[in-house]
């Protein structure tokens, strides 16, 4: 059996991506940060400590889903921004010998940054995931002072190259795709390499797959927007 991860740095539009995936393949879609959405919501932080104990506990619960999927045979597809030195997804595979394709979300980092900087200064982005230590309420209504104290450009290249997002990969299978701009993702062509990869499993095939989606491909699917 197999599980197709979706992962990359903030704001590339994983969430999206993996709801699209999901629905074209008929496959349930587990996400870490809809995870620690429900936490929030029904637990609430109200410290640095809290929301790092909060996104722990997200993780845990994302890997005891998977942990149940990969026990039942099912196949099944993660959204999270992996980082290189991840093991847990990388044990449960080892352990119950599924095959994992990563599609990996990449781009041009300064106009993913900016992408980053609108999504986490808009009051409709859920305050469980609001950056540096901007909990009280009343912050999270005035954008300018969300934008003033969000990540900068250095910090923000700085954390995906220190946790590996863009490294992040199992076993050899990995598509890269280009997101910076989403009018120019050939969505059939993503939906063809996995096929094409789905199909190599079946026939015992395990050579390393890696392609590339994006900039130079055809125009496809235009409805992706941020995650």
């Amino acid at each position: 059996m197999y599980c197709i991860l979706v992962t990359g740095m903030p704001a590339a539009g994983k969430s999206t991506m993996a709801k699209a995936i999901a629905e074209r393949l008929g496959l349930p879609a587990i996400s870490k940060d809809a995870i620690k959405e429900f936490l929030f919501d029904n637990v609430g932080f109200r410290s640095r400590e809290d929301k790092v104990n909060l996104g722990i506990a997200s993780m845990q619960i994302m890997y005891y889903v998977a942990d149940q999927l990969m026990k039942a045979g099912q196949a099944f597809i993660l959204e999270n921004n992996f980082e290189s030195a991840e093991h847990g997804i990388k044990n449960l595979i080892e352990k119950y010998q599924y095959f994992a394709l990563t599609i990996t979300l990449t781009g041009d980092y300064k106009v993913i940054y900016r992408r980053f900087l609108e999504r986490e200064s808009s009051p409709d982005r859920h305050r469980g995931h609001v950056v540096n230590d901007c909990y009280p309420e009343d912050r999270r209504s005035n954008p300018e002072v969300l934008r003033s104290t969000s990540v900068s450009y250095d910090n923000y290249v700085h954390g995906i190259k220190q946790r590996g997002y863009d490294a992040f990969l199992v076993d050899g299978k990995q598509i890269k795709v280009d997101t910076t701009d989403f009018s120019k993702i050939d969505m059939e062509e993503l939906f063809s390499q996995i096929a094409a990869w789905k199909k190599e499993i079946r026939s015992g095939g395990n050579d390393k797959l890696r392609t590339v989606v994006g900039d130079n491909a055809t125009k496809g699917n235009n409805n992706l927007r941020n995650d």
